[in-house]
């Protein structure tokens, strides 16, 4: 059992996880297409976009201040998420991703694997 651990970690490592977040899918998928392009610029090996499940976080606020308890309002936040992997990527790749443009409202975590 500890083999087949050890082969799926060995797979794995040399690479970058990116993970993006935004509220607004278009503009993630935007912003998902140009990481893709600069990657394959460079000849990098891609995995993904991989969608990650939505976080929906949801609120009820009472729609007056003093009275009527059973008056409320609900709001909703969407947070749409990717997931891609890039194998042994070259320093001039991590530099240009580094450097990147993105538009405001996307969140983008990148790490070593």
């Amino acid at each position: 059992m500890a083999t087949k651990s050890a082969a799926k970690g060995a797979g794995t490592t040399g690479g970058i996880r990116i993970r993006v977040r935004a509220y607004e899918s278009k503009i993630l998928d935007a912003s998902v297409k140009q990481i893709m392009d600069v990657a394959s610029k460079h000849d990098a090996q891609i995995r993904g976009p991989v969608p990650l499940p939505n976080e929906i976080k949801k609120y009820t606020v009472n729609r007056s201040t003093f009275i009527d308890k059973d008056s409320r309002e609900q709001f909703e936040i969407r947070v749409h998420k990717r997931l891609i992997d890039i194998m042994n990527p070259n320093p001039k790749l991590i530099e240009s991703l580094g450097t990147m443009n993105l538009p405001s409202g996307v969140e983008v975590d990148m790490k070593m694997m």
